[in-house]
């Protein structure tokens, strides 16, 4: 079973993002917790170094967090990073795509985006996922199911 992937809207780094702009092409969105943390940084450098690559395969790629735009573009300036970041601060896409999950550090239980990644096709339907994702070797895995396609 092939499921449609959330329609959605929102503001990005480079402008607003939609799944109606990008119909009739594959996309990846990953998602993860918060900006300039130091698993989220790794796997933001991790998909930058390779964005040429993805690129080169003919898939978009976008990070999203609930980080808002202003936080987004200081991340990407700190730490020169090229893949275009949405803002998903209401949580709504987080939501639909079921990575609004809770989580517990230490003890104290809370909400937070479970880090995962959905690599969607052309046709706007997922097509793979990871979920409670790792970040080494993760975009190298990631850029190899979208070569696939």
């Amino acid at each position: 079973m092939t499921e449609q992937a959330p329609t959605f809207t929102l503001p990005s780094t480079s402008g607003e993002a939609s799944s109606a702009a990008l119909a009739g092409e594959p996309y990846v969105l990953f998602f993860y917790p918060r900006d300039d943390t130091s698993g989220c940084t790794k796997e933001n450098e991790a998909f930058t170094a390779l964005l040429p690559e993805f690129e080169a395969a003919g898939v978009k790629v976008f990070g999203v967090s609930k980080d808002s735009i202003a936080s987004h573009e200081k991340f990407m300036a700190k730490k020169n990073l090229t893949v275009p970041l949405i803002s998903d601060e209401a949580g709504d896409l987080s939501e639909r795509f079921g990575v609004w999950k809770e989580k517990s550090m230490y003890g104290k239980k809370f909400m937070g985006i479970e880090r995962s990644t959905f690599l969607v096709g052309a046709d706007g339907t997922i097509l793979r996922e990871w979920r409670k994702v790792k970040v080494p070797g993760h975009a190298e895995e990631v850029l190899e199911a979208a070569r696939a396609l």
